[in-house]
């Protein structure tokens, strides 16, 4: 099948994502045929979409002779009957199971056998979606991202019944869509939903313990990590009934594996009715003015530090405690070695808690600091200090922090921290994925920065970090717990043994 602007496109369902959809595939030149049960919501749709336009127009984006050729393109119907002559169907209806087999069976009964059948559902299954029709392999998913005219991703998923050659073909149409196509075996949550998955759920975690505040999350994962919004502040924005269900789904579609189990907290606030911003309070009250992140108050910087050993990929906080004024003295250890000043060893997380690393080395003046993208330009860091250690050591570790130019956010001692086990069970999960067969490593990564707005893809970022480094802090995590959510995905742990890495 090939699909040129030429051939007519069918979108089923005229909420937010079907006008996206048919307003992405009639800018690019395709007929459009918009269908809805709710006859008024499809007649409406076209001038909707215009609306739209009438901004690009204004911005000079567009000239109004393409916006009124674009127009011309849309058409609503009132009945399936009208999409018969469609090369491509995509339904975007609700997202539920029966219904999209009801609407599939009847699209199957209706469009010639060369039309391709596609599905924009965000997480069921495209093989249970194919199942029973006449012809199965022409049913494919295509999964936009909302808003469908902005967010370039499209997963391109095939069932256990797609012809081989369809993803590539719709693909390649996604492409001439403007589109960045990310092809994926059907699996629950296909890359995005899946994958993304341990960005909520550790954040959960770790405010179910107390660790720090909500804000103070957010904080640390938006300054330190580079992600655009904390976990907290995104599952407020998404909205905690959508989120847990999300969760619940691929839980109980993956034989609730513990590395998606939902997070009891969330079950609370969705029985609260505390769903976040779209009912006024979640983990913030949208009523008030929002909390800021906890800050340490200033603290002495020492004259000099003695750097044993190399700090890892922290090796650019050097640099800034040198032009913070601190002399460094640089002594031979381990590549992941620590500062010292007087008693303190501070270190780079290894996913053990400062207290673990104090009991394993029998020294007690440990203290972690967090994993950041860039330590050259991160504005804040998290720190913990392991209990054994003297009550000054705190500040003392604090204040070589802040010489470096960093805001110090204090941690209950939590293994791995915040950044660091966000970003290597992001990676683990990505690992999963890749070595399941869901998808490439490159659609991974690329699925993750367009779909879910990532600094960088989760398998990049172990790359770069070391496998070996990313295996360690996740045995860390599952020693510390004991749950089998924290174990080494297979290809991870082959990468970390054979020195291997996920890109060329």
């Amino acid at each position: 099948m090939q699909l040129g602007s030429e051939q007519r496109v069918a979108v089923i369902g005229a909420g937010a994502m079907g006008r996206g959809i048919a307003a992405v595939a009639a800018a690019a030149g395709h007929e459009v045929y918009l269908y809805d049960q709710d006859a008024g919501a499809a007649a409406a749709a076209p001038d909707a979409i215009a609306a739209d336009w009438a901004g690009l127009v204004q911005r000079g984006k567009w000239s109004q002779p393409q916006l009124d050729a674009a127009r011309r393109r849309l058409r609503s119907v009132v009945s399936l009957e009208e999409l018969a002559d469609a090369s491509l169907a995509i339904e975007a209806i609700v997202e539920r199971l029966d219904a999209k087999q009801a609407l599939l069976r009847q699209l199957d009964a209706l469009l010639p056998a060369a039309a391709v059948l596609a599905s924009n559902t965000s997480s069921l299954s495209i093989t249970a979606l194919a199942a029973g029709l006449r012809h199965p392999e022409r049913v494919i998913g295509l999964h936009f991202f909302n808003p469908a005219t902005r967010m370039k991703l499209v997963e391109v998923v095939s069932g256990l019944a797609t012809a081989p050659a369809l993803a590539d073909r719709l693909c390649a149409l996604m492409r001439s869509w403007g589109k960045t196509p990310a092809p994926a075996a059907s699996t629950p949550g296909f890359i995005v939903n899946r994958v993304a998955r341990p960005f909520y759920a550790e954040a959960l975690r770790l405010l179910q313990e107390g660790v720090c505040a909500p804000a103070t999350l957010d904080a640390l994962l938006r300054e330190a990590g580079g992600f655009a919004m904390g976990p907290l502040e995104l599952m407020d924005l998404i909205g905690h009934d959508v989120n847990f269900a999300v969760t619940q789904s691929v839980f109980q579609a993956m034989q609730q594996d513990p590395r998606f189990r939902p997070s009891p907290l969330q079950q609370e606030l969705v029985a609260a009715g505390r769903l976040g911003r779209k009912s006024g309070r979640g983990f913030y009250d949208y009523d008030q003015a929002l909390p800021e992140a906890e800050t340490s108050p200033p603290r002495p910087a020492p004259a000099a530090l003695r750097v044993h050993g190399g700090l890892g990929a922290a090796e650019p906080l050097l640099a800034r405690l040198q032009a913070g004024g601190v002399r460094l003295e640089r002594e031979s250890g381990p590549a992941q070695g620590w500062l010292g000043w007087d008693g303190l060893r501070l270190a780079l997380s290894d996913g053990r808690s400062a207290t673990r690393r104090a009991a394993d080395s029998g020294h007690a003046g440990w203290a972690v600091f967090d994993l950041a993208l860039d330590y050259a330009s991160a504005p804040r860091l998290a720190l913990a200090v392991a209990d054994q250690a003297a009550p000054e050591l705190a500040a003392q570790a604090e204040g070589v922090l802040q010489a470096a130019g960093l805001q110090v956010s204090r941690l209950d001692d939590a293994a791995g921290m915040a950044v660091l086990r966000t970003v290597a069970m992001l990676a683990n999960e990505a690992a999963d994925a890749v070595g399941q067969g869901v998808a490439a490593a490159d659609s991974v990564d690329q699925a993750m920065c367009l779909g879910a707005g990532y600094p960088r893809g989760p398998l990049t970022w172990a790359d770069r970090l070391g496998n070996d480094y990313v295996a360690g802090a996740l045995d860390a995590l599952h020693a510390h717990y004991g749950d089998g959510r924290y174990r080494v995905s297979p290809l991870l742990r082959r990468l970390a043994l054979s020195g291997g890495r996920f890109h060329d």
